[in-house]
């Protein structure tokens, strides 16, 4: 209903803009929401009105959307395909963001995630700086990472592993990268929340490896001016002239169009294990 309807001023994207967008790009997305509990922003008025995020069933939703039990008083939602994905346009969804586990394994997460948020002045150079040096540290764990555009002003660096340890082990994990990082370079990195103490410096957010926590899924849009996206890219496309919002609704079916290979090839089969400590 209300096809006409402008989610993104800016660009003058429609809500059917979006549904055919989500279509044309569904080989992409999907692989990577389906079969999760999902929080979703909501913006049925567009961008520029009230959004809010949903994470229970409403009134009005589909039934292709599935309910999953959670622990909560209220169900969560998740998808298995493309009919789920367009019952989120249907209902004003902008944005996607999955757990980092499969919902058929709520206690073990199958994905680390490090959100790299540049404080205020803190130049995207040193972000993309801040994204090799994870990656370097966490290649001498023997764990491989990807990288992504948040499609707003950071990276997040993601490490797919196999769903072995509970929450508190995985958290524990990327905390301790991520301390260690700014205890190595405190003029650089900060793992701490407090904004006062971030200014200059890249936040390494690894709080989002905890149960019922979230990050933007990648290939997902973003409620934000320019109809961004959450890019994966190859590591070797990481510069200082890609900047996070550089892929939008606007360009991003060309990349995907022409691109030789996957940039996150072997995501979904890599085998890898969080390590932990034997003490």
């Amino acid at each position: 209903t209300h096809p006409e309807r402008i989610l993104w001023a800016e660009p003058g994207i429609s809500k059917l803009g979006l549904a055919d967008f989500n279509a044309d790009i569904a080989d992409w997305i999907l692989p990577h929401v389906t079969g999760r509990v999902l929080s979703l922003l909501r913006c049925p008025s567009g961008t520029s009105a009230k959004c809010f995020f949903a994470k229970h069933p409403w009134s009005g939703l589909s039934d292709v959307v599935q309910r999953v039990g959670v622990g909560e008083t209220q169900p969560m939602l998740a998808i298995d395909g493309l009919a789920g994905l367009m019952s989120f346009v249907q209902a004003g969804v902008v944005e996607i963001h999955p757990w980092g586990c499969r919902a058929d394994h709520l206690e073990q997460p199958d994905r680390l995630i490090f959100d790299l948020d540049p404080g205020e002045d803190a130049p995207w150079e040193a972000v993309v700086e801040a994204a090799k040096e994870l990656r370097d540290r966490l290649e001498t764990c023997s764990l491989k990472s990807f990288v992504k555009t948040s499609g707003s002003k950071g990276l997040h660096v993601v490490v797919p592993v196999e769903p072995l340890v509970g929450w508190d082990k995985a958290k524990s994990f990327t905390a301790s990268v991520a301390q260690a990082m700014a205890r190595d370079r405190p003029d650089r990195y900060v793992a701490t929340v407090a904004k006062r103490v971030r200014r200059g410096r890249i936040f390494i957010d690894y709080l989002r490896n905890d149960r019922g926590a979230t990050a933007v899924a990648a290939y997902s849009t973003r409620a934000l001016p320019r109809a961004s996206v959450s890019t994966p890219l190859a590591w070797g496309e990481l510069s200082e002239g890609l900047h996070s919002d550089h892929f939008t609704v606007g360009n991003l079916r060309h990349r995907l169009e022409f691109l030789k290979r996957d940039p996150w090839q072997g995501f979904f089969i890599i085998r890898q294990r969080i390590p932990v400590d034997p003490r």
